[in-house]
């Protein structure tokens, strides 16, 4: 660990655990993914119940060696990400992401700065797609996602920016004249490469792309990030 064995990290998920304690989803800068049982959290009086809370930057201290650890220290070490609205949503968004396809403790501290820049940005910029998008390229990168965006699978030769290539799980992009929702332009694959997101029409591309990408992880079930997001535009309409 870190400073007196602190570890920087970020609470990506919480629930009650009988009547005054908390079971709590960490993303952390050294161990990655973990859960901790967080003692009294809940209790009136607990000093954790304002701190345990997402988006906020905290150090981090636990005891224990088995699947579930025992928070012993939680302090913030600043104060929260200021997200609101969409890039609220788009936070639960990411969190549930990394709770739903990152392997327990496994220690990435390349994803943690991809996801401290991403909340960073969510909570800085107006349009909150990009952030998006980079993050789960980033992400898809984390978990061994190896298709390449720059040569055609079939061929092997360099992807053409005016031709279309369609996309073959676990193969890649393939030239082809079919169109339909697993086909790219070879502009838009030769963005996501670059992680270039300027485009609107390149931008539309990389969200049906990472959504196809990362279903073989998520699964059927639902994110309810999603959900919750719907349910409160509508609200607001």
């Amino acid at each position: 660990m870190t400073i007196e064995n602190f570890q920087r990290g970020f609470v990506l998920h919480r629930k009650a655990y009988s009547e005054t304690s908390l079971l709590v989803d960490l993303f952390t800068e050294e161990t990655g993914r973990l859960t901790v049982l967080a003692k009294g959290a809940r209790a009136k009086r607990s000093a954790w119940k304002s701190v345990l809370q997402p988006f906020t930057p905290l150090l981090l201290r636990w005891s224990g060696k088995g699947s579930l650890k025992i928070l012993t220290k939680a302090e913030p070490a600043s104060i929260a990400l200021p997200l609101q609205q969409t890039a609220l949503f788009s936070g639960f968004y990411v969190n549930e992401l990394l709770c739903r396809v990152i392997e327990p403790e496994t220690p990435n501290g390349v994803l943690f700065q991809d996801y401290l820049c991403c909340l960073t940005r969510l909570a800085a910029e107006d349009f909150v797609e990009p952030a998006l998008r980079t993050f789960e390229f980033q992400l898809l990168q984390t978990l061994g996602y190896g298709v390449s965006f720059t040569h055609c699978a079939g061929s092997g030769l360099p992807v053409d920016s005016e031709m279309t290539y369609r996309y073959r799980e676990e193969k890649g992009f393939i030239a082809s004249l079919i169109k339909d929702n697993l086909t790219f332009y070879g502009r838009e694959l030769l963005a996501f490469d670059a992680q270039d997101f300027r485009e609107p029409s390149v931008l539309q591309a990389a969200k049906r792309f990472t959504r196809i990408a990362l279903k073989p992880y998520l699964g059927n079930k639902p994110l309810k990030s999603r959900e919750l997001f719907t349910q409160n535009i509508l609200h607001l309409k």
